[in-house]
């Protein structure tokens, strides 16, 4: 046992034999992934272009599109190397390394959400103490909280499942997951078990019973108010409510599978399921609030117009003699 407590890579089982159809794979997962960093990366250059959107809103929406571009380049570029190789494998310490990037990816999004929610709830539950609530200060502390606390949350991970003696070196995945790694392990992972329980409450107990409260109490406003400014509030909470509905179910996917025997299920079910949070999140949360905001979509607007009307200008004249 003592010769198999350490392995320099991992072997990533979850790409079976796919034969010819990989090229097939990678090109659709290029064409996925460069959608995701094109979207994603409009709207935040929109956000940091334009003044009048420097808003609490929207920069906690430039947040949490930021957290999808670092979340997609944990998952997506060895995805693709991994698409175009004999053998599917990662080092030790990369694995961990993308193991901390995806998970807090993860819970990033869910504090990011937490904050906006707080930010709606301010917004339309006392929108005369706006302005004098949602400080520039206060609005930095929030980011930070929600940066920080996730990714403080993954280093206690880290160190707990580093730790740990492995009798194996085989991952039923298309990426490292925490507890695909845990399972090797040749010791008790009770600790582990405890731990990662503990943080996983502590990472989605909190956000949602805010983003629960806050909208009970919206809702609740919004019945005593004027259909206008119903309507208003629902343009600017639909967004959100969105993303945070589609990312809890994609999560709730990955958590079910991590914890539970998935071998009954067909492979590609499992491999659909465990990589939605991967895959729909940083596409359709720009999306939503690109098509839904009408500031973000004016300004998108403006901005493609704007590069039209220069390739035009910049076109050679032809002079006709």
């Amino acid at each position: 046992m003592e010769n198999m407590s350490y392995t320099e890579t991992f072997t990533l089982t979850g790409f079976g034999d796919m034969g010819k159809t990989k090229y097939v794979y990678f090109l659709l997962v290029l064409i996925g992934y460069l959608l995701i960093i094109f979207v994603n990366v409009v709207l935040v250059l929109v956000i940091f272009l334009e003044r009048s959107l420097h808003e609490p809103m929207y920069i906690f929406l430039c947040s949490l599109c930021v957290n999808a571009l670092y979340g997609s380049a944990g998952f997506y570029p060895k995805l693709l190397a991994d698409l175009l190789s004999e053998t599917q494998v990662i080092p030790h310490a990369g694995c961990f390394i993308q193991i901390f990037v995806i998970y807090g990816y993860v819970a990033a999004e869910f504090f990011i959400l937490t904050v906006m929610a707080y930010d709606r709830y301010v917004a339309i539950c006392k929108p005369l103490h706006y302005n004098n609530i949602m400080t520039d200060r206060v609005v930095c502390k929030l980011l930070a909280g929600a940066w920080l606390f996730p990714f403080c949350f993954m280093i206690l991970v880290i160190l707990f499942s580093s730790r740990l003696p492995l009798c194996g070196n085989q991952i039923e995945r298309l990426y490292c997951s925490n507890w695909s790694v845990v399972k090797l392990s040749c010791v008790s992972t009770t600790l582990n078990n405890i731990v990662g329980f503990v943080l996983t409450i502590c990472t989605i107990g909190p956000p949602l019973y805010f983003i629960v409260y806050s909208y009970v109490k919206i809702l609740i406003v919004c019945q005593k108010s004027s259909k206008e400014f119903r309507s208003k509030a629902l343009q600017t909470c639909l967004p959100h409510l969105t993303t945070f509905i589609s990312y809890s179910i994609t999560s709730f996917c990955e958590i079910a599978l991590s914890r539970l025997d998935s071998t009954a299920l067909p492979q590609i079910v499992v491999l659909t399921l465990s990589l939605e949070f991967l895959i729909i999140p940083p596409l359709l949360n720009p999306l939503m609030y690109g098509l839904n905001l009408p500031e973000v979509r004016k300004r998108v607007k403006n901005m493609f117009q704007r590069k039209q009307v220069r390739a035009v200008c910049n076109m050679p004249h032809i002079v006709k003699t």
